[in-house]
């Protein structure tokens, strides 16, 4: 961190994409067909806030295309909720079909390059009456989605992501492991179904960590650490490599169609898992001196360690890599702009080392509903969540002059940063 005015001038590829990142459940609002809206009628208790109107995007899409394109982003990751799409089972909304094909269409004239999202978190409800991506006996039915939706947006998309963040997903009463298992074997089927209708590249978005161990010298940390890594990263890089699901304590599967199912890889990388085998909770068991309350709650990412996203992008040295998520949350958006740096810094070097790294999109255009709060923003524009105005914090303005010039300087974190202390360093 001292060294952020000393940075040399840093440069991406020619063609290096940039842009941001959104869900629909956390943005568009009145998700009321979704699981997640009726988890939160059913289990209020669980939910310090309802999702309601979210961000008001399904109303103000057009606005929000006028803002990205204000902005100066190449691109643009949205899902399509699949509990919009089909919201009572086998009865598909053409009017929610449209309002979709709009939107693409809206994006394309303003010259802005469309990653879509099949699968992030808008799961029917009736879908999870037939036992969900729980029950392999009801996977058909995601398949019928995806057989639906693809034809209809593949003379839009530039990228494909399948499910998002199938190595993290859990649900009260399932079997994680189980659960998902099956959503593999679903991104593996989206994957050949796209490929029947599109040419465009692939991916499936990665809940990246780098877990490290608390004491490094004691052997039991170490251990743990190494087998959180290979539940979290491990298993899902195998998978998609080998077509074997390996978790420890279940039987090995393989599943042929899931082998090499993927054209790039796409991170979503935030912070680092710090795990100590002396306590219950294991994880996220952080030091002092690298946690960093930057919300009015307890949230799991508290640290920026840019070193851990440099060592995750080492180990995809096989593909082209996106990143498809990355940000914070914080209340003082100076702190988005130095982890900006940071991480952007720690990307451009995994560049220089060989990582074959062609996008960035910022998570997120917006702040949004946290699945469960409205607190913890991420988004490089400020929402009013009452009146839904939309305004650009300095961030939104940083990050486009890093778009403008692909890339960035000493300038630009004098320019945002103007408090960070000038430690006195010397040129290398």
């Amino acid at each position: 961190m001292l060294n952020m005015h000393n940075y040399p001038e840093i440069h991406f590829p020619e063609g290096f994409i940039w842009g941001s990142a959104t869900a629909a459940h956390q943005i568009e609002g009145d998700d009321i067909h979704s699981i997640n809206w009726r988890d939160q009628s059913m289990y209020p208790e669980r939910f310090p806030d309802h999702s309601g109107k979210a961000c008001n995007s399904y109303a103000m899409y057009k606005e929000d295309v006028v803002l990205l394109q204000k902005l100066g982003h190449h691109a643009y990751r949205f899902s399509i909720p699949w509990s919009r799409i089909e919201p009572a089972e086998g009865q598909f909304c053409e009017e929610a079909v449209a309002h979709y094909v709009d939107l693409c269409r809206r994006l394309k004239e303003a010259g802005i390059q469309i990653f879509v999202t099949l699968s992030h978190g808008s799961d029917p409800a009736w879908f999870w009456d037939k036992g969900g991506f729980a029950s392999r006996e009801a996977l058909h039915y995601f398949e019928r989605y995806v057989q639906f939706i693809v034809p209809r947006l593949a003379p839009y998309a530039d990228y494909w992501l399948t499910i998002n963040e199938i190595n993290i997903m859990d649900r009260p009463g399932c079997n994680s492991f189980d659960l998902r298992k099956n959503y593999m074997i679903c991104h593996a089927k989206a994957y050949h179904i796209i490929k029947k209708h599109s040419a465009k590249p692939i991916g499936a978005p990665h809940a990246a960590a780098s877990v490290v161990p608390r004491d490094p010298h004691f052997a039991a940390d170490s251990a743990h650490a190494a087998m959180q890594d290979w539940i979290l990263n491990g298993f899902f890089y195998h998978a998609l490599r080998t077509g074997e699901m390996v978790f420890p304590g279940t039987d090995a599967e393989i599943v042929e169609e899931l082998k090499d199912s993927f054209d790039f890889w796409a991170i979503n990388y935030y912070t680092r898992h710090q795990v100590s085998s002396r306590s219950k909770t294991r994880n996220n068991i952080l030091l002092t001196s690298n946690r960093m309350k930057l919300i009015d709650r307890e949230f799991y990412m508290s640290s920026f360690w840019p070193e851990g996203l440099y060592n995750e992008l080492q180990r995809l040295k096989d593909k082209p890599v996106f990143l498809t998520e990355n940000g914070c949350c914080c209340e003082d958006d100076r702190w988005r702009a130095l982890k900006l740096f940071q991480d952007l810094s720690a990307i451009a070097d995994a560049i220089k080392d060989g990582v074959d790294i062609r996008g960035y999109l910022h998570w997120s255009l917006m702040d949004n509903y946290e699945w469960v709060s409205f607190i913890p923003r991420f988004g490089l524009v400020h929402v009013n969540f009452k009146t839904f105005e939309r305004t650009p914090k300095p961030s939104a303005w940083l990050f486009r002059e890093i778009i403008e010039r692909n890339g960035f300087g000493p300038d630009l974190v004098s320019k945002y940063l103007p408090e960070l202390p000038k430690f006195k360093l010397f040129a290398e």
